[in-house]
């Protein structure tokens, strides 16, 4: 088995604005104020609209997977039972790229767990 980790990097290259860069999302966000269950039970508006925005950007029509993704995404037709693609993204550009063994992380932002009965 082949694992491949890839992180901002990699999505950064398809347009995506990373969280740590210097002008990245973190810059104007603190992870405690819009990242944590706290956060979300102490301000659900802030929490939602910073993933709202999150989905508006990453589902902008100019962005697409890039060279890396389709790469990663050929490897995995050539070889499907032997490669494993984990991911920090929260975007999709794997899968969209053709990627079908990928592993993320920090979930899918276009993803939402129901708090009470957990349904996706």
């Amino acid at each position: 088995m082949i694992v491949i980790l890839t992180g901002a990097g990699i999505s950064r290259e398809s347009g995506l604005q990373t969280f740590r860069d210097q002008d990245g999302l973190w810059a104007g966000h603190s992870v405690d104020d819009v990242c944590t269950p706290r956060a979300l039970a102490r301000n659900r508006p802030l929490v939602l609209e910073f993933y709202n925005q999150r989905r508006r950007e990453f589902n902008r029509p100019e962005i697409k997977p890039n060279a890396a993704h389709l790469a990663l995404a050929e490897l995995e037709r050539n070889m499907p039972e032997h490669i494993l693609i984990i991911t920090q993204n929260i975007d999709t550009l794997h899968e969209q790229a053709g990627s079908k063994n990928v592993l993320h992380m920090h979930g899918e932002v276009n993803k939402a767990r129901c708090e009470h009965c957990g349904a996706i």
